[in-house]
């Protein structure tokens, strides 16, 4: 013990030197971790507190109001596009399909369809018209973009007429009604239903328009400005040809690097290297001297890395619409189906996979299209990011809806 005491007592002034030399203001120890107390404890809880997908959003604060926004901004736009189409003429003008019951001529088919799945809302969601409002912006993307695609408006509530929206529409798309001649079957369940009726809005669709690609889209996933031009760049990919789908949504708060897609974490390491190389040229261009890499290297990658997955990979994605040609794409995941995008080759055998399976609770159409990929190890899917479409739907047509929804 005297001797443990002794040695003790002899390398008590060299641990003193030793963080006299690491606690001194210029070391390397110290400015990281002032650094990182500055970003972490100061600029990034002050910058990112009111973004929704950041790690940093105060959600007690402006959750509910941020949310009653949201649903104030759906409502103005579902009453302004109510008045358009009450306004519009009866007569399609050029450019669109025609009316219900007139043929497509060869020349109009062979290109992109959009077909709109639709049925009527429970009465909380009836005026924000979902359903008009994808119309009306579909009506802008086309009138951007003649020729570019077809929309068929797929109608499969039990008795037609009563879903109003869809009725409207008939002034200027195709509007098709699964229910029109017969009354709807008995189903299990409602995610059983709208299996049923996405498989025969698939089906009819290819049936009335024999088209090359399906874009298929939930009434309430309003298309943003890029959609178009996104799909001619991601339909004139090698990929796309092999691909059983192309998924255009995926949500929001599921897009966080701390996933377990390995894809995801490679991307995030490749942020983290590409970050830290600047800030290490940076550097060395500030003194003078060439970069070297070494644990200063790996620090700043780690603090990038850091710094990108707390203030939001969703916020990150946003800076590829500069381009087209900066869509990420990468293997599909499991949620969701709002807006989907099939090769024309592909439709039959996406149809023919959901008929063989019943959905239920917790295996609704779109886990069945996944589980069906799973199975079946020769058949390739992917998701593209950022979003294509917006989610607006606060109020289901199948499911009960929270009197109040969320954002989150």
């Amino acid at each position: 013990m005297v001797k443990v005491r002794e040695w003790l007592h002899a390398q008590i002034p060299k641990w003193k030197a030793c963080l006299s030399r690491t606690l001194r203001p210029s070391s390397p120890v110290v400015q990281g971790a002032a650094l990182c107390l500055l970003t972490f404890c100061v600029v990034l809880p002050l910058a990112c507190h009111k973004l929704l997908y950041s790690y940093y959003y105060w959600k007690s604060l402006y959750l509910d109001s941020m949310s009653q926004a949201a649903l104030q901004e759906s409502w103005e736009r579902g009453q302004q596009a109510l008045r358009h189409w009450q306004a519009a003429p009866e007569n399609p003008t050029p450019g669109f399909v025609q009316q219900v019951g007139q043929g497509v001529s060869d020349g109009e088919r062979g290109g992109l369809l959009i077909t709109v799945v639709t049925a009527r809302r429970q009465e909380q969601g009836l005026q924000y018209h979902y359903l008009l409002q994808v119309a009306l912006q579909l009506q802008g993307l086309l009138e951007a973009c003649p020729g570019c695609a077809e929309v068929l408006v797929c109608n499969v509530e039990g008795v037609p007429r009563d879903h109003e929206d869809a009725e409207l529409l008939k002034k200027r798309f195709r509007v098709e009604e699964k229910h029109r001649e017969y009354p709807p079957p008995d189903v299990p369940n409602l995610f059983e239903k709208e299996k049923q009726d996405y498989v025969y809005c698939l089906k009819r669709g290819l049936e009335v328009y024999q088209p090359r690609d399906v874009l298929m889209l939930e009434d309430d996933a309003l298309p943003l400005e890029s959609l178009l031009p996104a799909l001619r760049e991601i339909m004139s990919r090698r990929f796309y040809h092999g691909a059983l789908y192309v998924k255009l949504y995926h949500p929001e708060r599921l897009q966080r690097y701390w996933n377990p897609e390995p894809c995801r974490i490679l991307e995030w390491l490749g942020a983290g290297g590409l970050g830290s190389s600047l800030l290490c040229l940076l550097l060395a261009c500030a003194r003078g001297m060439a970069p070297r890499l070494g644990l200063g290297f790996l620090f700043l990658t780690l603090y990038i890395m850091l710094v990108c997955e707390l203030f939001g990979r969703h916020y990150l994605l946003e800076l590829r619409r500069l381009s087209p040609q900066l869509l990420s794409v990468s293997p599909a995941t499991e949620c969701c189906t709002p807006a989907m995008l099939y090769p024309r080759a592909a439709v039959e055998r996406v149809v023919g996979y959901l008929s063989e399976v019943t959905c239920r609770r917790g295996h609704a159409k779109d886990m069945a299209l996944y589980r069906a990929l799973r199975d079946r190890s020769w058949e390739r899917a992917y998701s593209v990011e950022p979003n294509l479409v917006r989610h607006i739907g606060a109020f289901s047509s199948v499911r009960a809806s929270h009197p109040q929804p969320r954002l989150l």
